[in-house]
C-alpha cells in the first residue's frame, strides 16, 4: 500500500487474465475535525470505460454496509446508499461465483454503470476486513 494511500471500502475484480473489470470505493481523505464522514470516490473499470463518482461515507453508511454483506453471504441481493443524497450502489448474485455490481450516480449525472464479475473466493470476508480498516480510520 502507498503511504497516502487510505485504503479501498470497496474491492471487487475478476480474476487476472479475464475481463479485468473493477469496481471499487477509494477512500480520499481521513475526516477532517468536527466532520464525520469520508471522501470517497468509486471507480469503474472495464476494458471500454473508466468511471469516477464522488461519494461521502458516514458511519452510518458503514453499518449499512455491513448489513449489506450479511445479505450477500445469504446470497441475497443488495442496494447500498439510498438515501438519494448520493451515488447508489447495487450487488446481484447471477449464479455461483458470478456477480453484476451497478453504480447509480441519481443526484448528478443519471449515469448508471453494471459490470458482471467473478470475484475470488472469500470475496465477502476481504469486503468485511476493508470495512474493519475503514472503521478504525473513521473513528480516528
Amino acid at each position: 500500500m502507498v503511504e497516502d494511500d487510505l485504503g479501498e471500502l470497496i474491492y471487487l475484480a475478476d480474476p487476472p487474465g479475464t475481463s479485468g473489470h473493477v469496481v471499487s470505493l477509494r477512500v480520499l481523505k481521513p475526516p477532517s475535525p468536527g466532520r464525520d464522514f469520508l471522501d470517497c470516490e468509486f471507480v469503474v473499470e472495464t476494458e471500454t470505460v473508466k468511471g469516477s463518482f464522488p461519494v461521502y461515507v458516514t458511519s452510518d453508511d458503514l453499518d449499512d454496509w455491513e448489513e449489506a454483506l450479511g445479505m450477500l453471504a445469504g446470497n441475497r441481493f443488495v442496494s447500498w446508499l439510498n438515501s438519494g443524497r448520493t451515488v447508489q450502489f447495487k450487488i446481484k448474485p447471477v449464479s455461483p461465483g458470478v456477480i453484476t455490481v451497478s453504480v447509480h450516480d441519481g443526484p448528478s449525472s443519471q449515469v448508471t454503470v453494471s459490470v458482471p464479475l467473478f470475484p475470488a473466493t472469500g470475496w465477502i470476508d476481504d469486503q468485511r476486513a476493508r470495512l474493519e480498516e475503514v472503521r478504525r480510520l473513521l473513528s480516528g
